[in-house]
C-alpha cells in the first residue's frame, strides 16, 4: 500500500528529494513541530513515519515504514515498542557512556596521537556488546539485532571514541554472514572479547567505489592493491576485504600482522574516528565465501552495516538537538532567550522532523534486519539516507544557532559536525544510497 499526500512547499526549490525533511504544511503539523521541539524535547512514544519521492514539484509519496503484518516481536498485528529486556539493555548503556564516554573521553583522543580510547574499548567489552549478536558457542552473548541498534544509538550519542562499528557491524557481521565454522571458532571469540579488531577495507579511492573499478586483486593465493581510506585500518588487527578474481569479486580475511601488508594512517576530519591506507604486496588470505561471488556477500553486509550506522547517527543528531534546544533556551539576545524567536524555532523545528523522518525509517529497517525479511535491501537505503541527512544537517544547524562560538573548538558543536561526516561518507555517499533506493523501488515495483 501506498499513501500520496500533497505538501505545500516553503522554499523555491524544484524537488522535495529522496527523505528529506521540507518544510511543509498538514493539518497544523508545522505548529506542533515547533511545540513539540522546544517543549517537549525527548518524550516517548511511536511516531509514524515515512519516507519521500519527488514525483513533481509540490507532490510526494509517503510509504508506510511498518507493514505486511510486520512487528519488532512475533505474533500477530503490529507491535511498534522494543520489550523491557532492551529497553533495559539501552538504560544501561545510555547510564554507562554517561559516565565512562563523556565528551570530555572524545576531546582527549583529538588532542594525542592516540587514534581511540584503549580503556573504554576494554570496558564496552567487559559489558559483552562486542558480541551482541554472536551466539554463546562463539563467545557472544547471543542477542539480537534490536538490542544492538539501541547499543549502536547510544554510541552515536555519546561520539564513543572506539572502533565499535568497524569491528561489531563490520568484521563480526562479515564472518557471521559467510565464514566457515572454522572460521567462526576462530575469529569470533577474539573479535567478542575486544582482543582482536577488526575493520572493513573496500574503498580504494576518495568518492565512492564499485566492484568493476576494483585495483586490488586476488592471483592464486596472493593478494595484492590498496585500500584507502578504511575506518580503524590503523588500529585494526583483521581486515575483511574486497577484492577481483576473475570477472567478479571475493570477500577476504586479512590477518594485518602478516608479511605483505603494510599501512600508513591519514588524516582524518574526526580524529577520534581514525583512517588508513593498507596497501597489500603479495599478501596471504583466508576466502569469505566462494570465489568470485563476493559482490552479492558484499551487498548484504553493506545493507547490514547501514543499518546498524544508521542508529549511530541517529544518535548523534538526537544528541546534538538535545544539546541545541538546551543552548536556545539559556542564551539570551535582546533581553529574551533566543529560542522564543521564530526563525530558530523554524530551523528546530526542521531538526526535529528530519530526526523523526529517520526514526521512523530506523524501525523498519531494525524490524527487517531483526527477521531478515525480503525488505531489508530496501529499508537500509531508506535509513542510510534519511539518518545521514538527520546528522549531517542536523550539525550544521547545530553550530548555526550557537552562533559565533559554535565554530569555536571550546564548545562541542564541531566535534558532531566532524562525525557527521565521517559517517556520511563512510559506506558510501548518500547519493550513492538514494540511487541504490530508486534502483531498488524500480527492481521491486517490476517484479
Amino acid at each position: 500500500m501506498r499513501l500520496c499526500f500533497v505538501a505545500e512547499k516553503l522554499h523555491d526549490s524544484d524537488s522535495l528529494g529522496l527523505l528529506g525533511a521540507p518544510r511543509f504544511l498538514a493539518s497544523g503539523l508545522w505548529g506542533w513541530l515547533l511545540g513539540q521541539t522546544v517543549g517537549n524535547l525527548g518524550s516517548g512514544g511511536v511516531r509514524f513515519g515515512f519516507s519521500q519521492i519527488n514525483y513533481g514539484s509540490t507532490r510526494f509519496c509517503a510509504q508506510p515504514i511498518f507493514r505486511r503484518g510486520g512487528r519488532i516481536e512475533g505474533g500477530n498485528g503490529m507491535n511498534l515498542e522494543f520489550s523491557d529486556d532492551q529497553k533495559f539493555v539501552q538504560t544501561t548503556a545510555r547510564e554507562f557512556l554517561t559516565a565512562n564516554a563523556t565528551l570530555q573521553v572524545d576531546r582527549a583522543v583529538f588532542e594525542s596521537d592516540a587514534s581511540y580510547d584503549e580503556s573504554l574499548w576494554k570496558k564496552v567489552a567487559e559489558m559483552g556488546w562486542l558480541g551482541t549478536t554472536v551466539p554463546e558457542a562463539y563467545g557472544g552473548t547471543g542477542l539480537g539485532y534490536l538490542e544492538l541498534v539501541l547499543l549502536a544509538q547510544e554510541m552515536g550519542r555519546s561520539l564513543a571514541p572506539i572502533p565499535f562499528a568497524s569491528s561489531v557491524y563490520g568484521a563480526t557481521e562479515a564472518i557471521l554472514l559467510c565464514g566457515t565454522e572454522e572460521q567462526k571458532q576462530k575469529w569470533l571469540p577474539l573479535l567478542s572479547s575486544g582482543e582482536r579488531i577488526g575493520c572493513v577495507a573496500f574503498s580504494e579511492a576518495l568518492g565512492d567505489s564499485d566492484v568493476a573499478s576494483l585495483e586490488t586483486q586476488v592471483r592464486g593465493d596472493q593478494l595484492n592493491g590498496t585500500k584507502t581510506p578504511v575506518l580503524d585500518g590503523d588500529i585494526a588487527d583483521l581486515a575483511v576485504v574486497l577484492a577481483g578474481e576473475g570477472d567478479g569479486a571475493s570477500l577476504l580475511l586479512v590477518d594485518l600482522a602478516g608479511d605483505g601488508v603494510s599501512r600508513r594512517k591519514l588524516n582524518s576530519l574526526d580524529a577520534s574516528r581514525s583512517q588508513a591506507e593498507i596497501v597489500f604486496s603479495s599478501a596471504s588470505f583466508e576466502r569469505l565465501g566462494a570465489a568470485g561471488e563476493g559482490e552479492a556477500a558484499f551487498a548484504r553486509l553493506m545493507d547490514r552495516m547501514a543499518i546498524l550506522m544508521g542508529f549511530e547517527q541517529i544518535g548523534g543528531a538526537e544528541r546534538a538537538l538535545e544539546i541545541s534546544v538546551e543552548y536556545v533556551k539559556e542564551r539570551f539576545a535582546f533581553g529574551r532567550a533566543i529560542g522564543s524567536f521564530q526563525a530558530v524555532k523554524h530551523r528546530l523545528a526542521d531538526f526535529y522532523a528530519r530526526n523523526q523522518i529517520a526514526v521512523s525509517n530506523g524501525y523498519w529497517a531494525a524490524w527487517a534486519l531483526s527477521t531478515d525479511d525480503a525488505e531489508l535491501p530496501l529499508a537500509a537505503c531508506n535509513l542510510r539516507v534519511a539518518s545521514s541527512d538527520a546528522f549531517v544537517l542536523g550539525a550544521e544547524d547545530m553550530i548555526q544557532v550557537h552562533g559565533g562560538v559554535g565554530f569555536t573548538w571550546e564548545f562541542d558543536c564541531h566535534l558532531f559536525y566532524r562525525r557527521a561526516k565521517v559517517l556520511a561518507a563512510t559506506l558510501g555517499s548518500p547519493g550513492t544510497w538514494r540511487e541504490k533506493l530508486i534502483a531498488r523501488i524500480e527492481a521491486s515495483e517490476a517484479a
